[in-house]
């Protein structure tokens, strides 16, 4: 996730100067000139840090008590700069919110070091001692900052069972395996890519939509297949762990597995963090229904009014099975991945799907027709 940075300055060229010496390395710097659209940005973005000039038209004192007071949950860093070099001036700054304080003019190669240094503070403060992943605080504002810009996808990851992987073998085995997920994760992910931790086994990844399916995947096979690596063999014999202990000895568990529920660019109707949280929360206890390691990703369908793909990308499947229960689980299965699917009844002859799927004892009645795709039996 790039670090937010605000400008809050009245001049013209000087806030531009500054911007340009922010771009050389990962932020996102916006300049404001307005004190209400800079109000407005803080609650709206909660930036990392906030540059604010003695430009603006209310004391700086004044001005950083009010983001503070508006800030309580997250806390940016404050920076001042101003032409004044009077220490009181600074000592009021500073005692009224401030984390910096510099009288200008600025030399640019030290301004970039020391708001570098201010940033990597904010992060290293804010990592899991574990993993040396950004933690919930991170992690909830960067939902906050994907909510309000679309075009992501976003994959919440647990691990199954730690708890009594951890009563059975150590809490150091568990930190062990925990380490190596996280490093399976990271080796499936790319630069822009953004992982965060939010609790001991929960796990927050927010990446492009066209690769979201793809790692869960990767993640739910690489895992399944080291995880066993982590049982003494007496456990590996038996497929499952026996709880130690006086109250649950004896108790069969099953081993440690990674459940993903994920959304691909379908969260426009969410709000807060704190609900897509319980939305991917909900998305990854549904795929939990199956053993082992298992995802399910929360796709938006393609239309006409949403996607001007639909017309190039056939995603149209027919279906033609007399068992409704199988048919059900046939239709869940495929609209989870994006599908239309097509039932016999609703059948338009004017619409060729892309695939055909029909109940092998009606091959005999059922065999297509011309220009139709060639039907899967199975």
């Amino acid at each position: 996730m790039l670090s937010k940075i605000l400008i809050i300055a009245k001049r013209k060229e000087l806030p531009v100067k500054y911007q340009k010496a922010l771009n050389d390395f990962e932020t996102s710097t916006l300049i404001v000139r307005s004190l209400n659209r800079a109000i407005n940005e803080i609650q709206y973005s909660e930036p990392d840090l906030i540059i604010i000039s003695d430009s603006i038209n209310i004391p700086i004192a004044n001005f950083c008590r009010q983001i503070r007071a508006l800030t309580y949950n997250s806390r940016p860093i404050i920076v001042v700069l101003s032409k004044s070099a009077d220490i009181n001036d600074k000592i009021e700054i500073l005692d009224s919110g401030a984390d910096d304080f510099w009288s200008e003019p600025v030399d640019i190669e030290e301004f970039k070091t020391r708001i570098k240094a201010h940033l990597r503070r904010e992060i290293e403060s804010n990592l899991d001692n574990k993993t040396l992943l950004p933690n919930s605080k991170i992690v909830r504002k960067s939902l906050k900052r994907v909510i309000n810009s679309p075009g992501n996808a976003i994959l919440f990851m647990g691990l199954n069972n730690i708890d009594e992987y951890r009563s059975v073998y150590s809490d150091i085995a568990g930190d062990k395996l925990i380490q190596a997920f996280t490093a399976i994760v990271k080796s499936a992910i790319e630069t822009n890519d953004f992982l965060g931790q939010i609790d001991d086994s929960n796990f927050v990844l927010v990446t492009s939509p066209y690769r979201a399916e793809k790692i869960a995947e990767y993640l739910t096979f690489a895992f399944d297949t080291i995880i066993p690596k982590f049982y003494n063999d007496n456990d590996s014999k038996r497929g499952y762990m026996l709880i130690k202990g006086e109250r649950m000895a004896g108790m069969r568990v099953n081993f440690v597995s990674v459940h993903i529920g994920g959304i691909v660019d379908g969260y426009d109707m969410i709000k807060t963090p704190e609900a897509l949280l319980d939305r991917l929360m909900y998305l990854q206890k549904v795929s939990k229904t199956s053993a082992g390691s298992n995802y399910i990703i929360d796709r938006v369908k393609l239309s006409g009014q949403r996607n001007n793909m639909a017309s190039i990308n056939n995603k149209s499947v027919y279906i033609n099975e007399p068992d409704n229960a199988l048919g059900l689980l046939l239709r869940t299965t495929l609209e989870l991945q994006g599908y239309d699917v097509i039932d016999v009844i609703n059948l338009d002859e004017s619409v060729q799907p892309a695939i055909i799927i029909l109940d092998s004892g009606s091959l005999d009645r059922k065999s297509g027709s011309a220009g139709m795709p060639r039907p899967i039996s199975y």
